[in-house]
């Protein structure tokens, strides 16, 4: 089962204010990121978020769940969305903690 726009949509309004938050589509699904870094992955309608140790502490009683087969677990803040302000912080330490990504080699021209 793909994850509708409507899901993508109702994510990034509530926890729109963690700042630069944006979603890209990648294997019929999509990776949430914050400040360009990748933070989590929407997937079968559900948010799931990259499992650290500061993350799992903020969100204790949240699960974790693969978020698509064969992948490994993430944290599964389904359970509490209720409460946009933590996983809204979730977010902003994930960001806090991952390092840049690599940028991308230009692209020469087509042969």
């Amino acid at each position: 089962m793909a994850t509708s726009a409507a899901t993508t949509d109702h994510l990034l309004d509530v926890l729109g204010g963690a700042g630069a938050l944006r979603v890209k589509r990648m294997f019929g699904e999509y990776a949430l990121y914050l400040d360009d870094k990748v933070v989590g992955f929407i997937c079968d309608d559900s948010l799931f978020l990259k499992t650290l140790p500061e993350v799992r502490a903020l969100l204790p009683e949240a699960p974790l769940a693969p978020a698509y087969p064969g992948s490994k677990d993430y944290i599964l803040a389904d359970a509490v969305l209720d409460d946009p302000d933590r996983v809204i912080e979730a977010l902003r330490v994930t960001a806090r903690l991952l390092p840049m990504p690599k940028p991308k080699p230009a692209k020469g021209p087509r042969k």
